[in-house]
């Protein structure tokens, strides 16, 4: 264990914690944009510099394991003016478009702006512009909104292990991209947007959706599979508008290509409400309570066993029923109607 002092205060911790996870034992905040503690640390945007005594210049939180009697300074004038000019650095190259992004209320860089009082930029230049419309359905790039923190890259890497998209070029030229600078054609899990702190990643299926004004937050269970994501769903009026995940959840926040992006189902106008049975041949589907569907259904498919065997029956479950349902549904198949027939629909 390592006795570290930081800001006046004394703390224990284990060898090889970052002075960034000590101090937010201590619940002192650090800024920081490229930092995310699911995934390793990058040092990228270096406003988490800090002053650590008997060191010549400040350095990076994230990346600077505690020493034993280390004293940290978190706070200072030199800090709050070496991490202010970060952020004007970050915006001088940042289109000012906050009424339209749709990150606005849940952008990192335009709270730091807020918190140093950025209203007008002292860095004037050329600014790199990145015309780039990618065709998939899932996940809108506005590549001139990226700040290179590298969020996306390494939790496609490091999460995902994908490695859909990289770093290409340098210095001014320096962009995130897939591979040969191809249109983004991944699993579209959606993790990159999960972890992006600017409105340089979002999600295709909520754009043009409200952002914070009367939008509810649900926490729930996703659907899609037995594995129990948890998510927030995003709701505003009877419409669900977004998903995202809490990431002190078991899924630790990350979901997959249909817990993320597929919630289209949830107000479709074919989505089934109750029981249908087709009550004569070749007559219509008619509305039905669960008894008498139930009933209906035993009966059929006993009569069919009854006059073609076991072999002429078979169940197709579906993947969004629990674990449980589904051992219980092949139990009813295997041991009740003496068939292996059985399949699902958890095809990705």
């Amino acid at each position: 264990m390592m006795n570290v002092m930081i800001d006046g205060r004394e703390i224990e911790v284990a060898e090889g914690t970052t002075v960034l996870e000590a101090a937010k034992s201590l619940g002192i905040v650090i800024p920081t944009l490229c930092h995310d503690d699911r995934i390793k640390p990058f040092g990228a945007c270096r406003l988490c510099i800090v002053e650590i005594a008997g060191m010549p210049k400040p350095v990076t939180a994230c990346t600077t394991p505690v020493t034993d009697e280390m004293i940290v300074k978190t706070q200072s004038a030199k800090l709050y003016r070496l991490r202010k000019t970060v952020v004007e650095l970050l915006l001088s190259d940042h289109p000012n478009d906050c009424m339209t992004c749709i990150g606005t209320g849940d952008c990192t860089l335009q709270e730091l702006a807020y918190q140093y009082g950025i209203r007008d930029n002292r860095f004037k230049g050329e600014m790199r512009d990145h015309h780039r419309i990618d065709t998939n359905p899932f996940i809108i790039r506005q590549q001139n909104k990226c700040v290179l923190c590298g969020l996306c890259v390494r939790v496609c890497e490091e999460v995902q292990g994908v490695g859909a998209i990289g770093f290409a070029e340098r210095g001014f030229e320096a962009k995130v991209i897939p591979p040969f600078g191809n249109t983004l054609d991944c699993e579209f899990c959606g993790q990159c947007v999960e972890v992006c702190p600017t409105g340089a990643l979002s999600g295709a299926v909520w754009a043009g959706k409200p952002r914070m004004e009367g939008v509810e937050k649900t926490e729930t269970i996703c659907t899609y599979c037995g594995c129990g994501c948890n998510m927030t769903l995003s709701t505003h009026g009877d419409q669900v508008i977004r998903v995202d995940s809490r990431s002190d959840n078991h899924n630790s926040g990350w979901l997959c290509a249909k817990g993320r992006f597929g919630f289209d189902f949830i107000n479709s106008s074919e989505r089934l409400k109750w029981p249908l049975i087709r009550k004569e041949k070749g007559g219509p589907l008619e509305r039905a309570s669960w008894d008498e569907a139930l009933e209906c259904v035993a009966t059929k498919l006993s009569e069919i066993k009854e006059k073609n065997g076991s072999d002429s029956v078979g169940g197709l479950s579906s993947a969004r029923c629990t674990n449980e349902e589904n051992y219980l549904f092949q139990k009813l198949f295997r041991a009740g109607f003496g068939t292996n027939n059985i399949d699902h629909c958890a095809r990705y």
